[in-house]
C-alpha cells in the first residue's frame, strides 16, 4: 500500500498541542495555518489527521462537488443541543427533513414575514431613548428571538426572551468547553459543575419548546408556519415524533435568531466606527423610506444596506468554521485527504484573505457591487455554507438584516463606548466577547401618528 503524502503543515514536534490552540485561539490559529502553510494545510489533533482547506475550488469540492463523501463532524454536545436537526443529520433522513422544512422558507412566505420583522424592529426602535447606553449584543438577541418565534411559530417569544436568552447565553458559553466534549458522559455524572449547568440550561430551552408543541398538537390547527408543517408532514403514513419535531425547532430556532443577532451586533460596530459607510446608509434610507416603514418591496431597493449587511457578514460571519468528516480517501488539490480525517472550511479566514479582498480588514461595503461580486471565485465567500447543507434560512436572515437596520438606524445612530473592549468569541457563532456597549443618538425625530 502506498504511503500517503501529506500536505505542508506544522510539523508535530512544533504543534504537539494543536488541539488546544484549536480550542484556545480557534481564529488566530486557523489563520496562523493558512498563512504560514497555504491553500492545504496538514495537521494533527491528537491521533487525528486534520486538514484546513483555503482555496475557494477545494472548499467548493467539499461543500458541493463531492458532499457526499464529507459528512458533518458532528460532537456529542452538538447532538445534546440539536439532536438530529438540519445541521446534524445526513443522507436519505436529511434529505427527507429537509424537504419538509423547505416550505417555509418559499419567497411568498419569506414575503409575509417581513411585516412582522418591522413590527419587532418598530418596537423596540420607540423604546429607545436618546443617550442611553445599552449592551447592544444582547438587544439585538432579543429582538431577533421575538421574530424568529412569530415567524417560524407563530409564537409570540418575546415574553420568553429574557429566560430563552439566558438559557442560550449558558449554552453557548459552555458548549465551547473541552470538559463537554462528551457531555453523555458527564451527564452521569452531575456533581461536575459544567454538567449541570449545560444539562440545567438546556432543560430550560427544551421545556419552552415542548409546551409549543403540545398546544399545537392540542389545538390541531395548521397556523401555516414552519411548526406546524412539522407535526402535520407524514412519510408512509408516519408522523414526526415530538423529538424530531424539537430537534428542527431548536436548529431553526438557533439559525433564525442568534446567527442574525450577531451579524446585526458586529454591523453595528462596523458602521460606528466608518462614518463614510453610515453616511451613505442613512442617505438611502431616506431617499428609499422617507418616513415611512420598510415593506418587503423595499429588500430589493436596499441595495447598500444589503452591501452594508454583507461586508459585515465577510468580516465576523456568524458561521465562522465548517468542519467535515472525511468518509472514504479523497483526492484534492494532489493530495489524499484520508477516510476518517476532519477537513476545516473556515470563513473566518477565507473571508479575509488579500487575493480576494484587498486590504481585507477594512470595511469597505463597495466589495458588493455586482462586478466585484462577478470578480471572485463564487467560494471566496460562504457564510451560509453551500450545496444541499447550504441555510435554508439564508433569505429570511438576509431580510431580516436589512429590515432591522433600515427601521433602526432610520431614526439612529449607535456609538460605541470609549474604551470599550471589543473581542470575536469563537462559539457556536462568532459573537462579541464582552457584549456591544454602545450609546444611542437620535438622527431624526419619529413621525408624528395622525
Amino acid at each position: 500500500m502506498a504511503l500517503i503524502r501529506f500536505p505542508p503543515g506544522p510539523k508535530p514536534g512544533l504543534f504537539r498541542n494543536a488541539e488546544t490552540h484549536l480550542q484556545r485561539d480557534p481564529l488566530g490559529f486557523l489563520t496562523e495555518l493558512a498563512r504560514d502553510y497555504g491553500d492545504i494545510v496538514h495537521f494533527r489533533l491528537g491521533r487525528q489527521h486534520a486538514f484546513l482547506l483555503n482555496h475557494p475550488d477545494h472548499i467548493k469540492d467539499v461543500l458541493v462537488t463531492s458532499e457526499t463523501n464529507f459528512a458533518p463532524a458532528r460532537t456529542s454536545t452538538t447532538r445534546a443541543l440539536l439532536g438530529d436537526g438540519l445541521l446534524n443529520s445526513e443522507g436519505a433522513f436529511h434529505r427527507r427533513q429537509r424537504a419538509l422544512s423547505q416550505p417555509a422558507f418559499h419567497r411568498r412566505r419569506i414575503a409575509s414575514y417581513a411585516d412582522v420583522m418591522v413590527q419587532h424592529a418598530t418596537r423596540l426602535r420607540d423604546r429607545w431613548q436618546e443617550g442611553e447606553t445599552v449592551d447592544l449584543s444582547r438587544e439585538m438577541m432579543q429582538v431577533t428571538l421575538g421574530i424568529a418565534g412569530k415567524t417560524l411559530f407563530d409564537a409570540e417569544m418575546e415574553s420568553d426572551a429574557e429566560e430563552v436568552g439566558d438559557a442560550l447565553r449558558q449554552v453557548r458559553v459552555l458548549f465551547a468547553r473541552p470538559v463537554l466534549r462528551h457531555v453523555r458522559k458527564l451527564r452521569a455524572l452531575p456533581f461536575l459543575p459544567a454538567a449541570r449547568r449545560f444539562q440545567r440550561a438546556l432543560t430550560r430551552l427544551d421545556a419552552i419548546i415542548y409546551r409549543i408543541i403540545a398546544d399545537r398538537r392540542r389545538s390541531g390547527v395548521d397556523r401555516g408556519d414552519l411548526i406546524s408543517m412539522l407535526l402535520l408532514a407524514q412519510e408512509d403514513g408516519a408522523a414526526m415524533t415530538d423529538v424530531q419535531v424539537r430537534d428542527e425547532v431548536m436548529t431553526l430556532l438557533l439559525a433564525g435568531h442568534d446567527t442574525t443577532a450577531n451579524a446585526l451586533a458586529w454591523t453595528w460596530y462596523l458602521l460606528s466606527q466608518s462614518p463614510a459607510v453610515e453616511a451613505k446608509l442613512h442617505a438611502e434610507l431616506d431617499a428609499v423610506l422617507g418616513d415611512r416603514p420598510a415593506t418587503f418591496e423595499d429588500f430589493g431597493r436596499l441595495v447598500y444596506t444589503e452591501m452594508i449587511l454583507a461586508e459585515a457578514l465577510r468580516l465576523y460571519p456568524p458561521g465562522w468554521r465548517i468542519s467535515r468528516r472525511v468518509i472514504a480517501d479523497h483526492a484534492l488539490g494532489g493530495y489524499t485527504l484520508p477516510a476518517g480525517s476532519l477537513v476545516f472550511l473556515s470563513q473566518y479566514v477565507t473571508h479575509r484573505d488579500a487575493r480576494y479582498y484587498p486590504d481585507p480588514s477594512r470595511f469597505d461595503p463597495e466589495r458588493w457591487t455586482a462586478p466585484a461580486r462577478e470578480a471572485r471565485p463564487p467560494f471566496a465567500y460562504f457564510p451560509f455554507s453551500g450545496g444541499t447543507r447550504r441555510c435554508l434560512g439564508e433569505q429570511f436572515a438576509r431580510m431580516s438584516g436589512v429590515l432591522l437596520l433600515a427601521t433602526l438606524a432610520g431614526q439612529w445612530k449607535l456609538r460605541l463606548v470609549p474604551g470599550a473592549r471589543i473581542e470575536a468569541d469563537p462559539l457556536f457563532t462568532l459573537r462579541p466577547k464582552f457584549g456591544m456597549p454602545m450609546t444611542r443618538q437620535r438622527r431624526r425625530t419619529p413621525p408624528v401618528s395622525a
